[in-house]
C-alpha cells in the first residue's frame, strides 16, 4: 500500500478530541483520521449511490410490484402490523 503525507490542520480543540478517542481506542490519531476518512467517504458513495438508483427507478413498475406482494400467501404469525399502526 503506497502511502503519502498531507498537512492537516485542525482545530485547537478538535485536535484535543481527536487524541482522547484515539486513546481511549487505543489507536494513533493518523489511524482515527484515517478510518474517520474512510467512513466519511463511504457514507457519501453510498449517498451517491442511492441517489444514482433513485433517480433511474420505474415507480409505475414498482407499484405494479408491489400491488403483487404476498396475493394468495395468507400473513404469517408474526407479520402483524402493531396495534399503534392498523387502519381503523
Amino acid at each position: 500500500m503506497r502511502k503519502s503525507n498531507f498537512a492537516l490542520r485542525l482545530q485547537p480543540s478538535l485536535l484535543e478530541e481527536a487524541r482522547k478517542l484515539a486513546e481511549a481506542e487505543g489507536v494513533a490519531v493518523n489511524q482515527l483520521i484515517n478510518v474517520a476518512v474512510a467512513e466519511k467517504l463511504s457514507a457519501l458513495r453510498t449517498d451517491a449511490y442511492f441517489a444514482e438508483r433513485a433517480a433511474r427507478a420505474d415507480l409505475k413498475k414498482a407499484r405494479q410490484i408491489l400491488s403483487r406482494a404476498g396475493r394468495g400467501k395468507p400473513p404469517m404469525k408474526g407479520d402483524e402490523l402493531p396495534p399503534k399502526r392498523r387502519k381503523k
